[in-house]
């Protein structure tokens, strides 16, 4: 059963927590807004996924949001706790530092199960939709839709030649050159003007020229036709058939990547695990950081804890890289950077620590008399 201090400590956590990561998914999600709309401005993405293609993004940045968000969580209302003097208070009510790690890992269970579900099976399908919107408007990009002005378009082994002068806001084509050799005589067409569109139904590609000139005949032949026209369709063939399969490890389902017996299979399952058990390891290397206090020295504890922060997030990538290309062994894996951090902050802690005092006591045969 919880106690009120128990759920004093869970509430007050959870509050800052919330509000924390509501600001950062705010802060990511504007930057991947302007992203993707610089990638519609430049014709890289087209307009009608843009939604469906920001909210895959942010869903595969959640997972990689709530470890560090938990983290400046406990420590910040730790240490507004120990502002306020509640901690001393706390300790001097007998609440010690064991229920303070206990309320934090009763906070961290459910973040910790909700980022595993981001993590583990909602990361991976976020990454397969994000692959296939990619390949997709590469797709297109690579047959017509999506040129820039001032690029060929080569097509069916350099016998289909497109070439577009400009394009419009509305997607309209300009100054439109097409040399079209797939049949036994050669058509040069040119027009000022232009659209193009996919055919849902099979996929092909039609580029509609208007008010241009059409030339028919065979370089070094007599025979030529030259004629002028209201309006001439080109059709391009889509290449057919389903979307390649997605080669990346990223976007493979978290069971498929068990047991495999490959490096970078068990390097990409080990990162998806590592978001929540680094709820729990950031929660246990956040009380320590923590002046109990106020008049307790804080700065050193916050250089520290800065340090903590990037250390540990900056090692995960290091540990991962260094698996994955063979550097670290399989069976050391990619999570030692956890144990390592959390090593290191305890053990420059030590000092200020009561058992580490109480160990020195016995050490030197007892508490030293006070001077009468």
């Amino acid at each position: 059963m919880l106690q009120i201090v128990d759920r004093y400590l869970i509430v007050e956590v959870l509050k800052t927590f919330l509000a924390i990561v509501s600001v950062l998914v705010l802060i990511v999600a504007s930057m991947l807004f302007l992203r993707t709309l610089e990638e519609v401005n430049l014709g890289a993405m087209t307009a009608g996924v843009v939604l469906r293609f920001l909210g895959l993004q942010l869903i595969s940045n959640v997972a990689s949001l709530l470890p560090p968000a938990y983290f400046i969580a406990a420590l910040a209302t730790l240490s507004r706790f120990a502002r306020d003097s509640e901690l001393i208070a706390l300790t001097a009510c007998g609440v010690g530092p064991g229920r303070v790690y206990r309320a934090l890992l009763l906070t961290g269970l459910p973040i910790a199960l909700m980022t595993a579900w981001f993590s583990l099976v909602l990361q991976p399908d976020a990454a397969a939709g994000i692959a296939q919107i990619r390949y997709q408007q590469n797709e297109q990009a690579s047959q017509i839709a999506g040129l820039r002005a001032g690029r060929f378009y080569v097509e069916d082994g350099g016998r289909l030649v497109v070439y577009i002068g400009e394009i419009t806001r509305e997607r309209g084509l300009g100054r439109v050159f097409i040399l079209d050799r797939r049949g036994g005589l050669g058509r040069l067409v040119v027009s000022e003007t232009g659209r193009h569109r996919v055919e849902e139904s099979t996929g092909d590609h039609l580029v509609t020229l208007s008010n241009g000139h059409r030339f028919d005949g065979n370089p070094g032949e007599a025979q030529f036709m030259i004629g002028r026209f209201d309006e001439y369709q080109v059709r391009i063939r889509s290449s057919g058939g389903e979307p390649r399969s997605i080669p990346k490890r990223s976007a493979a389902p978290s069971m498929t990547l068990l047991g495999t017996g490959q490096t970078q299979d068990q390097a990409e399952l080990e990162r998806r695990v590592s978001a929540p058990i680094a709820i729990f390891t950031l929660a246990v290397i956040a009380v320590p950081l923590v002046a109990l206090s106020p008049r307790q020295r804080t700065s050193g504890r916050l250089g520290l804890a800065f340090l903590a922060y990037f250390s540990f997030f900056n090692l995960q990538r290091l540990a991962e890289s260094w698996l994955a290309n063979g550097t670290t062994p399989p069976w050391l894996g990619s999570l030692w950077y956890q144990v390592l951090v959390l090593g290191l902050v305890y053990l420059v802690l030590a000092p200020e620590s009561l058992w580490y005092r109480r160990i020195r006591e016995r050490l030197h045969g007892g508490p030293r008399p006070g001077r009468g």
